[in-house]
């Protein structure tokens, strides 16, 4: 009878405690583990929109400079290739009025005095440049 009284006698007040502790003690645990969970994942949603937000601005950045540069690269081109027009243009010009005198030279040159090949020297030298700037032009373009 003895083994009666134990087993329907009012259990410790520390066994329930103990029961009711560890139960709290998972409860704990378990919202720490889910408050880092939700931390990490926070932090990398937000790690991954900054990245996003910061590529894009750095893509706009970029594409407007590229722009600028095109733009400046396009006006030095024109203004190298109106230069070089305007040099053929007054080489040419100059081709002329030296061919002009070469001609005006042979009808007055005597046979003393040959200055005839002086001056197809000097044209052969202006034709070369000529030619040498009409490549450089081309090139350009």
């Amino acid at each position: 009878m003895n083994t009666d009284l134990q087993t329907n006698a009012p259990q410790p007040y520390g066994r329930k405690r103990s029961s009711t502790s560890k139960r709290q003690v998972y409860v704990f645990l378990s919202v720490w583990v889910i408050l880092i969970v939700v931390g990490v994942v926070g932090t990398m949603w937000y790690t991954d929109h900054t990245k996003r937000a910061l590529t894009a601005q750095l893509e706009a950045q970029t594409a407007s400079k590229l722009a600028v540069m095109q733009q400046h690269y396009e006006e030095r081109i024109e203004a190298v290739e109106k230069s070089f027009a305007d040099e053929i243009l007054n080489l040419g010009s100059k081709v002329e009025s030296l061919n002009e005198l070469l001609t005006f030279t042979k009808d007055n040159a005597s046979n003393r005095t040959d200055n005839s090949n002086k001056l197809y020297t000097q044209i052969n030298e202006v034709k070369k440049k000529l030619n040498e700037l009409e490549k450089n032009l081309e090139v350009l373009k």
